[in-house]
Order: structure tokens, then sequence, then C-alpha cells
């Protein structure tokens, strides 16, 4: 397997994976600029795995001694991608030193990010579709990607203010499925009955209906939208939405993490067939 082993931590060409954040890279500041999409990171095989699946062109590998064993396989298909990406293998010392991190699940390999798509585009042969209203946790973003995957959710829209579905730690908590499940930045969720959609806001209101309710269930095409912990969804955002469900719960719990909750949700009003 063609390598190239690190004699300088300061090598310019490994930069993405030390000296840029998930926004620089994005931006592309200072690396490259004749891909104007900018780059994100890709962690773990699963990761690499199911980017490579989506079609994303690879940039470099970085890996150490031990992952350079383990991902060969994950490595050797990086490399088919053309022209071939380097693959920058470090010592384990050197690994933390250049990526900071003390854990990593894997190689790491750095991709071009592909074009943004529009709503239109990643909603036109949908029928279940998650909107994402301004949730800043990357744990919260990558888990419930990875239940729409799982669950048979055919798009998610995410607002302008959510993290970005790439960056790295998202991606990797999604096991991927950001690069499963199509995606697109949204900013009124009003836009959704123009694309054919009715709107379901999961909110904690008295005059909600039951997210068992056969009228939701018997929906041709369906949008849940779904808001930050804490606040939640905005008030005009819930009083755009043809109707507002909570789930029902016992012990006096009146809400859950929104991960969680979208979990639910989706398993309760997906039309995907299910695998016994």
């Amino acid at each position: 397997m063609p390598n190239v082993e690190l004699a300088d931590l300061d090598d310019r060409r490994v930069r993405p994976f030390s000296g840029m954040t998930d926004g620089q890279l994005k931006r592309g500041e200072g690396f490259r600029r004749d891909n104007p999409q900018g780059l994100f990171i890709g962690e773990s095989a699963r990761v690499v795995e199911r980017a490579l699946d989506a079609g994303v062109r690879p940039v470099s590998v970085l890996v150490d001694d031990r992952g350079l064993a383990h991902d060969r396989i994950t490595i050797e298909r990086s490399l088919s991608a053309a022209p071939e990406p380097p693959v920058f293998r470090a010592t384990p010392a050197q690994f933390r030193a250049i990526t900071g991190y003390e854990v990593v699940r894997g190689a790491l390999a750095c991709f071009e990010r592909p074009a943004e798509r529009t709503a239109e585009e990643v909603t036109r042969d949908a029928r279940r579709v998650a909107v994402l209203e301004d949730i800043t946790n990357y744990a919260n973003m990558g888990a419930i990607f990875r239940s729409a995957a799982a669950l048979g959710f055919d798009a998610v829209l995410v607002t302008r203010s959510c993290h970005d579905p790439y960056y790295r730690r998202c991606a990797r908590v999604s096991m991927g499925a950001v690069f499963q499940v199509p995606w697109a930045r949204s900013a009124d969720v009003r836009d959704l009955r123009e694309l054919g959609f009715e709107t379901v806001a999961l909110a904690l209101r008295d005059d909600t209906l039951d997210l068992r309710d056969s009228r939701l269930a018997a929906a041709e095409r369906l949008a849940v939208v779904l808001g930050t912990e804490g606040d939640g969804l905005r008030d005009s955002t819930i009083e755009a939405c043809d109707y507002t469900v909570r789930i029902p719960m016992s012990h006096d719990v009146d809400s859950l993490n929104v991960a969680a909750c979208a979990a639910i949700v989706f398993w309760e009003l997906s039309v995907a067939p299910r695998r016994a």
C-alpha cells in the first residue's frame, strides 16, 4: 500500500487534520480553493466507507500504525479513487500531536465537500421528512440522522443555525448516515406546504394531537419539525405547522432529549417497510 511516512509534523499537506477547525475546512481557508464547497474530515472506517459509497471524493488519509492494519480495506478503497489520495502514516505519538485527539476511532480521511442540494431536490420523491430547527449539539444531530436512516425517513432539512451534518463529530455519531439520508438547508417550514407536505410540530402544548392519531399515519407526505434542547421550536414555527404533536408520557415526565424524541416519532410515523 503506497503511503507517506511523516517526517515533519508541520507538513502543510496534513494541515486539514491539525490546524483547521470544521468551519475553516468548510470555507477552505488557506489550504486549497479549487473546490468551492470546501473540505471535511471523516473519522472511522464506517464513516469513510459510507462517504465513499455516496461518491464523495477523498483528498488524503491520515492513519497511525495501528489504524493502518485495522482499516486496511477502507484505506485501499480510498486509494482507488482518482487521482490517488496520499496516505500519511504517523506513529501513535505523531497522530496525537497532529490531531490533538487522545482517542480516535480509526483512520481520518479528508474529503471534498459535495455541492449543497436544495430542499426541492432532496424531497422530490420523499414521503417522510424530518426538519431540524436550530439544533447545535453534534451528538443530537448525528443521532437524529442515524435514526432517520434506520427508521425509514427519506430526507432531512436543517435550518441555517443547525450544526453542519458533515462536521467530524456529527458524521461520526451518525455512523455515516449523513451520507445515506439526503439533506439540505431550508429557512422556512412554510415552504414545505408548497412542496405538498403536511407539517407536524413536536411541542409541549395543550392543543396537541397524540402521536398515534390516525390523521398523521394516513398523511401521504409528512414533515416532522423538531427543535433545539431547552427552548424547543419557535412560536412562529409551531403556528406555521398543520398539527402540533406530543409523545404520551408517564410519571410526570414532560419531555425527552430531542434525539430520543426523534427516534420514537420516526418509528411511529414511518411508512417504510421494516425487517422482522
